[in-house]
């Protein structure tokens, strides 16, 4: 009762105006928050009853089609009432998309591949799914699930996408496609009238759980994704544990919660050719109208590489909030550490972000928050409220552009932030505010330490 009296507490603030903060008693309030919202996450809950996708026709041999095996899986393990179907070591292609069921753990065993086949084709008929934050119908993730509970992906084993050779090439084709799919959403364009696939050129995301509740992934090596990895959408009570990555095609987002609540994301090996974890909530219109705030995410023990480390936006119309980022590290370079990005065609709200001892070698920036993205909206007034945002042990040993960015607009300024701890061996440019209100630094040193002032002689 105490912590869900405290989340709730927290919850208030962020849907009201932003509380003047005591900072002594900040980070008190951010770990009561953060112990609230993982209390509330208990991942898939998993059959006790196994099968084998090889007693239905599957060979790891590399060569045979094995989609009908594990379609036949799916099927028997629904009349079961839910199954572990395991993956036994081998390499299993699969030509076309593998749909989930409730209550179904695939348990990828080590030496294990599931190898998609590139064809286009064999992710048609299109279905319900979402691109860039407007909800649409299109080419089916390969890995997919949609309104269903207690479903997982574990083991050692490889998912690999194996898209290099047709949907990696296609982001050159999607602007015809991308430009309709945000008149629609503009336009309010009933989605059921949204259909895209063959002729526009969105790729599909790798693994999508839409609408799903008790989601667990763990251990897998993710590779050649054909766009974003791991997609939740509009799911709840997700664990993301012991993910590994090198998944470097075009837009290979590691994970993106969009429209998603209750989710802890821990120990994992990110090495993506686009952002880490990148928080949204719908864009625009689909924002406000589809979509539901991001909210309760924990993101801890992770080592970064890739584009961005951690980002909100730029699709968060519908809201973020109650965000904790804690103990990561870096695996390689990364260009931005946290960025937060947003405009005035965005609306929303950004809030409650806490960033708890987390270090980085050489970036871009360390730490951007933008209401002015991309430089989009300007004539518009769909500000973000962004704030609410406390970052306590920051590190990294040289930014090459900025170490510290507030961005917000006259309209709706940045409020209430504290910096304490932050540690940057380098910087182009220390630290950049504009349009901020009630920015605190406290034990701050970008460029080294200054120590002891020299003496006249």
């Amino acid at each position: 009762m105490k912590h869900l009296f405290v989340l709730s507490f927290f919850m208030f603030c962020a849907i009201g105006a932003y509380p003047k903060v005591n900072v002594a008693d900040m980070e008190k309030e951010m770990v009561a928050r953060r112990d609230s919202v993982l209390s509330l996450i208990t991942g898939a809950r998993m059959s006790p009853d196994s099968i084998f996708v090889t007693d239905f026709g599957a060979e790891g041999d590399g060569v045979k089609d094995c989609k009908r095996a594990f379609d036949r899986a799916m099927k028997v393990a629904a009349r079961k009432g839910g199954a572990r179907i395991i993956v036994p070591e081998g390499t299993y292609l699969v030509k076309g998309p593998i749909h989930f069921v409730s209550n179904v753990c695939l348990d990828i065993r080590k030496g294990a591949t599931i190898m998609f086949s590139p064809e286009p084709g064999l992710y048609l008929p299109v279905v319900d799914t979402s691109w860039e934050g407007t909800f649409l119908r299109n080419y089916s993730p390969f890995i997919y699930g949609k309104d269903l509970h207690d479903v997982s992906i574990i083991g050692e084993g490889t998912i690999d996408g194996n898209a290099s050779t047709t949907f990696a090439t296609w982001k050159a084709r999607q602007k015809p496609g991308q430009a309709l799919s945000r008149e629609m959403n503009h336009n309010c364009t009933p989605i059921a009238d949204r259909n895209f696939g063959e002729g526009h050129w969105l790729r599909p995301q790798l693994i999508q759980f839409y609408g799903c509740k008790n989601i667990t992934l763990q251990g897998v090596f993710i590779t050649n994704a054909p766009f974003w990895c791991v997609h939740l959408l509009k799911s709840e009570n997700i664990i993301c544990r012991g993910l590994r990555y090198d998944a470097k095609l075009v837009n290979n987002d590691g994970i993106d919660p969009e429209c998603s609540r209750n989710i802890l994301i821990e120990n994992i090996e990110f090495n993506n050719g686009d952002d880490n974890v990148a928080i949204k909530s719908g864009r625009d219109n689909d924002g406000w109208t589809h979509g539901s705030p991001s909210e309760n995410i924990v993101i801890r023990n992770c080592r970064f590489k890739g584009l961005h480390a951690v980002v909100i936006g730029s699709e968060m119309s519908a809201g973020v909030r109650n965000v904790f980022v804690e103990n990561c590290t870096y695996g390689g370079y990364c260009k931005r550490g946290i960025y937060i990005k947003t405009n005035p065609d965005r609306g929303g709200f950004v809030n409650n972000l806490y960033v708890k001892n987390c270090e980085f070698d050489e970036v871009e920036d360390l730490f951007y928050a933008t209401s002015m993205y991309a430089g989009e909206g300007l004539d518009n007034d769909k500000f973000t409220r962004v704030g609410h945002i406390y970052v306590d042990g920051l590190r990294c040993n040289k930014a090459s552009a900025a170490g510290l960015v507030l961005q917000g607009t006259e309209a709706e300024p940045i409020r209430d932030v504290v910096f304490s701890n932050i540690e940057i061996g380098k910087a182009e440019n220390a630290v950049s505010f504009d349009n901020t209100e009630s920015v605190e630094l406290r034990n701050c040193h970008i460029g080294g330490r200054a120590g002891v002032p020299s003496q006249a002689k």
